[in-house]
């Protein structure tokens, strides 16, 4: 652990972690283990020298045009309602996603990323079908956390999918990340909402997925996504819900509340003190949940992940996510060809399912 040295040896020390990642390669979409471990360093000692929750969201990297900074928005006023769920602009959102698949025959690593058109040609040889997990994209659209949670799930043993809304042609910014404002564009959910819908149809088309196991998470706005998310038909039903970084409460009704059904346990994940829930969104999902099917909302009032809005960047929710998962999902290779589901000491990933 660092001593306290007084203010002049803190920013020295803070300067040389500054430096330190001048000389480490900005990563890209396929974010390498090395840049990884990097910015985990440099992160861990800037909070542990000053312990304060950032905005979310705030890096965009190399994802021209699918994070805030780097996206050119429609005007609200340009928007018509058959915008929201225009198929053209779902297959925009569905080709620009992120992909991470479990890696079957290189036990050095663990998943590898590809991409949507490249999914559907189905050629990775997998022999079982597994399970999915459709991840939605807070407000600001992919950053580093983005692919560091597709690529924790992968390891786990599912297809991940994260449809990039912001890959849409006509799409008005819906969040200023710096200073926390929300809603800034209302029908915004009825577009992550069709993009989730249409993702999970396209990723029911795989022959390798297990169709009764597909899970739909999100966090901040993706977590809004998947708490009120209805199918428009029996292609888009899933099997349980996560969501991280969202408390159920809104004054909009259609963003308030969940939408799961009894049959599909829930999983939410949020900070006591979250900094984008203060005011009327303050609270947590425990009032909406059922109570007898599993599901379970975790409210962390301890620190520093009570003032975390993005909260998988640590151990504990990571374990709530993986026990969730083994408890609703099936902790189980999948299924064979035979329809078989008995092959639970056949599969290395569903047997070295861990927290990190």
């Amino acid at each position: 652990m660092i001593p306290a040295t007084g203010a002049l040896s803190r920013r020295l020390i803070v300067s040389a972690v500054v430096l330190a990642g001048l000389f480490v390669a900005q990563p890209v979409r396929a974010e390498p283990d090395i840049q990884d471990g990097a910015n985990r360093f440099a992160s861990g000692i800037l909070n542990l020298l000053f312990p304060k929750s950032p905005p979310a969201e705030t890096y965009s990297g190399n994802t021209t045009g699918l994070h805030n900074s780097t996206k050119t928005f429609a005007r609200p006023e340009d928007m018509i309602p058959s915008d929201w769920t225009d198929p053209a602009e779902m297959r925009r959102a569905w080709n620009a996603a992120i992909v991470h698949l479990p890696h079957m025959h290189n036990k050095y690593k663990k998943s590898f990323e590809t991409s949507a058109p490249e999914l559907l040609k189905g050629e990775f040889g997998f022999t079982q079908k597994l399970p999915v997990v459709i991840y939605m994209h807070g407000c600001s659209g992919f950053w580093s956390g983005t692919h560091m949670r597709t690529k924790f799930l992968a390891e786990n043993g599912f297809v991940v999918v994260a449809p990039a809304s912001l890959a849409r042609k006509k799409y008005p910014r819906s969040c200023q990340v710096d200073g926390y404002t929300a809603g800034m564009y209302r029908q915004t959910l009825k577009m992550r909402q069709a993009d989730a819908g249409y993702a999970i149809e396209q990723v029911r088309k795989l022959p390798f997925v297990d169709a009764d196991r597909i899970v739909l998470m999100g966090l901040s706005q993706g977590g809004i996504t998947a708490a009120t998310f209805q199918p428009q038909n029996k292609r888009q039903k899933v099997r349980a819900r996560i969501i991280e970084g969202w408390t159920c409460h809104d004054d909009w009704p259609e963003y308030n509340g969940l939408r799961a059904p009894t049959s599909e346990p829930v999983l939410a994940l949020v900070g006591s003190k979250d900094p984008w829930f203060q005011s009327v969104s303050r609270g947590d999902c425990q009032p909406f949940l059922h109570p007898d099917n599993g599901s379970s909302s975790v409210v962390y009032k301890d620190e520093p992940l009570a003032s975390r809005h993005e909260l998988l960047e640590f151990t504990s929710p990571k374990k709530a996510v993986v026990q969730f998962l083994r408890r609703h999902v099936d902790a189980r290779a999948g299924v064979d060809e035979s329809g078989d589901r008995s092959m639970v000491t056949r599969h290395p990933l569903w047997l070295r399912l861990k927290p990190d």
